[in-house]
C-alpha cells in the first residue's frame, strides 16, 4: 500500500533508474533525507549486480597485472592483444561500475554538498585517467589492477549498505504487506464476492475467515474470535473480539469467521496513519544526526587538504610519478565518510522499527532523543494510571458474612441497573465467578441505592448456615439509603467507611432486615502496568508526576499508592499545561502522558508529549509521540529504547571517526620511512570494513532488551 505519496515498491518490482537513485544518495550522503523510505530493495539489486559483474571483469585484469604476477609467482602465457587486456577491462569495469558514483558525485558537487560520492568519484577518476595516460603517452606504470579493485570493493560496501538499510527500514514494507489483495464482500443478498482491497467502501460488510488478515478498519457485526494484533500494536497475546468490538485493518484473525462492517479504507485506516507516522519519524533528523552530517562534510574538505598536501610532499621528496598518485588516490579512498554517513541513519531506522513493532509511534525524532535526557514524567490520572471507571476496590462484612455471599446478593439487587456503580459490582461478581441469585420487583430509589425482592428459596449468604428465603427484601445503596431506612452502622463498617472516606473512595452498603449486612468500596481502579510503570521509570531515576481533577484525598491515596513523587489535585484541563511550566521552571525535562484531545495543551506545552491509548487514532498533532496501547509500561519502553539507540549512535559515531583519524596519516605515508605504506586498495577494504563494522554494529540493537 502507499501513503502519503510513500514508495511501498515491492522487492521484485522494477528497481528505480541509476539517476532516481543518484539523486537520492545525493541528499542521503550530504545529511538531507537520511531516514527517507526510498526503495532500498531497488538499490540493493542493482549494487549487486554491478558489484558481481565487475568481479568477474576484474579478474582477467588482475591475471595481467604484473605487479600480482611478481607478488604472487606466477606468468600469464603471452597471447597477441595481451598488453591491452587489463585497460579494455578496465574501462569496462570503470565505465559499468564506476558510473553510479560518478553521477552521485555530480549531484553533490551541484547541490554544493560534498560528500562520500564526491571522494568515491575523484579517488577512481584520478586513477582512471593517471592509467589511461600512462598507457596512451607512456609516462609511468598503468594503475588498472588497482582501478578495479576499488572499484568492485565500492560496490560490495555500498551493496551491504542497501541490504542493512532495506532491513533496517523493512517495517514500513512488513506493514505494507499485512493487507491483503482481496477481500469478501458481502451483498446485500448474502453472497459472498471477491472484490479488491481498493474496490471496499465505508459500509460494505466483508467476511474474514480463519487465518486471514483483516481487509480493512471495522466494527464485528457477527462471529467471535481472536485476533492477533501484535505487528500494529505491540499485544503479543490474541485479542478477543466479538459483536461491536472494533478491529483493525492487517491484523490477522485466528480461529473463528468474523462479520465486519467496514469503518475506514485506503489512507483512512490505521494502518496508513502508521505508515505516515515511520514515514515522518524516519525522516526526521535528531540533533546528533546533524552533527554527524556535518562531520562528513568537514571530513570532505579535511580529505581535499590531506590530499592536496600528501601530493605536494611526495612529489617533493620523490618527483611526481605512480607513488604520487597512489598516495593521492589512497587518501581520497580512505577519508570517505562511509561510515560516518551511516553511523545514525542505520540506528535511527532499526529505533523506528522497533517502537513502531512496541506499539509506539515517533512523529519526532528529536523527541525520541530528549526521552533517554528525561527527568519527570507527568502522567494524566483517569484514564492513564487508572481505568476511568469505577471498581469494587476493598469489601467488609459483619461477622457471619463472607465477602462472596455479599458480593453475590448486591449483585442480583443491581441487576437491572444501569448506574455504574451497579456495573462495578456486578464485573466484581462475574471476576470472582459467583452465582448471582435471582430477584423480582426491582426499583430505583433516586439518590439512595435499588431495592429487589430474592426470588429463590434458601439462598444460603451467611457463614453460620443460615439463609435468605423467598420475598426477602434488600436494599443496596450509599450513605443517604442509611438515612432514609434509619440504618445505624455497626462498629465494624462505620470504621471501614471512614478508612476508605479517607482515601476518596465511594462506598456502597447492603441493608437486610433494617441492618447493615455489608460494605463495598469503589474507586477508579489503579490499573496494576502503572504501578510496574513507575517502579520501571524509578529504576531509570526518572520522577512520575500524576495531574488529576480528582480531590485532594483522591489523589493523595493513588499517588500513596503508586509510589508518585509529586501530584497535583483538582486541576481543570485548560490549567494542565501550568502545571507542566512549574516543573520546567525548575529545571526539569518534562515529558507529558494523556489523551491526545483532552490533554493536547500539556502534550504540546511539555518536552515530549505522548498521548497514550489513541487507538485506531493516531493523527494526534498535539503529541511528538504516540503510543496505540492504553499501557503506561510503553512510556518505560520508550525511555529505555531512546538510552540504548542513542548509546548505539555514540559508538558508531566514534568508531567512523576514530578510523578516519587513524587511517588518514596511514595513508598520506606518515610511516613510509619504516615501510608502512598502504595501497589504494586496501585503503578500499579499510573503508568498506569501517562501513560493515558499523551497519554490524547497528543491528546489535535489535537484541536490546526494552520491553518491561
Amino acid at each position: 500500500m502507499s501513503a502519503d505519496g510513500a514508495d511501498a515498491r515491492k522487492p521484485n518490482e522494477t528497481p528505480a533508474t541509476e539517476g532516481e537513485h543518484a539523486k537520492e544518495h545525493g541528499r542521503h550522503a550530504a545529511g538531507h533525507d537520511r531516514g527517507a523510505h526510498v526503495d532500498h530493495s531497488g538499490h540493493e539489486a542493482m549494487f549487486k549486480t554491478r558489484f558481481f559483474v565487475c568481479l568477474v571483469l576484474a579478474l582477467p585484469v588482475l591475471a595481467y597485472s604484473p605487479m600480482l604476477q611478481e607478488w604472487l609467482g606466477f606468468t600469464i602465457p603471452t597471447v597477441p592483444g595481451g598488453a591491452f587486456v587489463a585497460p579494455v577491462f578496465g574501462v569496462i569495469v570503470f565505465a559499468y561500475g564506476g558510473i553510479p558514483f560518478l553521477r552521485m558525485g555530480a549531484v553533490e558537487a551541484r547541490n554544493r554538498e560534498p560528500g562520500m560520492m564526491l571522494l568515491i568519484s575523484l579517488a577512481i577518476s584520478v586513477a582512471f585517467v593517471y592509467s589511461v595516460a600512462a598507457v596512451a603517452f607512456g609516462i609511468g606504470e598503468p594503475f588498472f589492477w588497482e582501478l578495479v579493485t576499488l572499484i568492485v570493493v565500492f560496490l560490495l560496501g555500498h551493496w551491504i549498505e542497501m541490504r542493512s538499510v532495506r532491513r533496517a527500514s523493512g517495517a514500513l514494507d512488513e506493514l505494507a504487506e499485512l493487507l491483503p489483495d482481496t477481500a469478501e464482500r458481502v451483498t446485500g443478498t448474502g453472497e459472498i464476492e471477491d472484490v479488491s482491497i481498493d474496490g471496499l467502501a465505508e459500509g460494505d460488510l466483508v467476511l474474514v475467515r480463519p487465518g486471514a488478515n483483516v481487509p480493512a478498519d471495522g466494527v464485528v457485526e457477527g462471529g467471535e474470535s481472536n485476533v492477533v494484533e501484535a505487528m500494529i500494536t505491540g499485544e503479543s497475546r490474541p485479542v478477543e473480539k466479538g459483536p461491536g468490538d472494533e478491529v483493525i485493518g492487517g491484523t490477522t484473525n485466528r480461529d473463528g469467521s468474523l462479520r465486519v462492517r467496514v469503518s475506514a479504507t485506503g489512507d483512512e485506516t490505521m494502518l496508513s496513519g502508521i505508515v505516515r507516522l515511520v514515514e515522518e519519524a524516519q525522516e526526521s533528523r535528531s540533533r546528533t544526526q546533524v552533527l554527524a552530517d556535518r562531520a562528513a562534510g568537514w571530513l570532505f574538505y579535511a580529505a581535499l587538504g590531506v590530499a592536496a598536501i600528501t601530493a605536494v610532499a611526495w612529489t617533493v621528496a620523490v618527483g611526481f610519478g605512480l607513488a604520487v598518485v597512489e598516495r593521492v588516490v589512497t587518501v581520497l579512498v580512505i577519508a570517505c565518510p562511509h561510515a560516518l554517513g551511516l553511523a545514525v541513519p542505520l540506528v535511527v531506522a532499526i529505533n523506528t522499527s522497533m517502537a513502531a513493532r512496541n506499539g509506539i509511534l515517533v512523529r519526532d525524532r528529536i523527541a525520541m532523543e530528549e526521552a533517554r535526557n528525561l527527568d519527570i514524567v507527568v502522567f494524566d490520572k483517569t484514564g492513564t494510571l487508572t481505568r476511568g471507571e469505577q471498581g469494587v476496590v476493598d469489601v467488609a462484612t459483619v461477622e457471619d458474612w463472607s465477602e462472596d455471599g455479599l458480593l453475590a446478593l448486591m449483585a442480583a439487587a443491581e441487576g437491572d441497573s444501569e448506574h455504574m456503580i451497579a456495573a462495578a459490582i456486578r464485573e466484581e461478581a462475574d471476576r470472582r465467578a459467583l452465582s448471582v441469585p435471582a430477584v423480582r420487583g426491582f426499583e430505583a430509589l433516586e439518590g439512595r441505592g435499588v431495592r429487589a425482592t430474592v426470588e429463590v428459596e434458601a439462598v444460603t449468604i451467611p457463614e453460620n448456615g443460615g439463609g435468605i428465603g423467598d420475598g426477602e427484601t434488600i436494599h443496596v445503596g450509599g450513605p443517604n439509603l442509611l438515612r432514609h431506612l434509619d440504618v445505624e452502622l455497626p462498629e465494624r463498617l462505620a470504621a471501614f467507611a471512614e478508612e476508605v472516606g479517607s482515601r476518596g473512595q465511594g462506598v456502597v452498603y447492603l441493608i437486610r432486615d433494617g441492618q447493615a449486612a455489608g460494605a463495598v468500596a469503589l474507586a477508579d481502579v489503579v490499573r496494576e502496568e502503572s504501578r510496574q510503570a513507575i517502579e520501571a521509570l524509578h529504576g531509570m531515576g526518572v520522577e512520575v508526576a500524576m495531574l488529576t481533577g480528582d480531590t485532594e484525598d483522591v489523589a493523595r491515596a493513588v499517588a500513596a499508592d503508586l509510589g508518585i513523587d509529586t501530584y497535583f489535585a483538582e486541576v481543570l484541563p485548560e490549567d494542565k499545561d501550568e502545571k507542566i511550566v512549574e516543573l520546567q521552571e525548575r529545571g526539569d525535562l518534562v515529558a507529558m502522558v494523556g489523551d491526545g484531545v483532552n490533554d493536547a495543551p500539556a502534550l504540546t506545552r511539555a518536552d515530549v508529549g505522548i498521548a497514550i491509548g489513541s487507538g485506531t487514532d493516531v493523527a494526534v498533532e498535539s503529541a511528538e509521540v504516540v503510543l496505540v496501547e492504553n499501557d503506561p509500561r510503553d512510556v518505560a519502553t520508550l525511555v529505555r529504547l531512546s538510552a540504548k539507540s542513542y548509546r548505539k549512535m555514540q559508538e558508531n559515531i566514534v568508531w567512523a571517526a576514530g578510523y578516519n583519524v587513524f587511517a588518514l596519516p596511514l595513508a598520506a605515508g606518515i610511516l613510509a620511512p619504516v615501510g608502512i605504506l598502504l595501497s589504494p586498495a586496501v585503503g578500499a577494504v579499510l573503508m568498506s570494513a569501517s562501513t560493515v563494522i558499523v551497519a554490524v554494529n547497528a543491528q546489535l540493537l535489535r537484541r536490546a532488551e526494552i520491553g518491561i
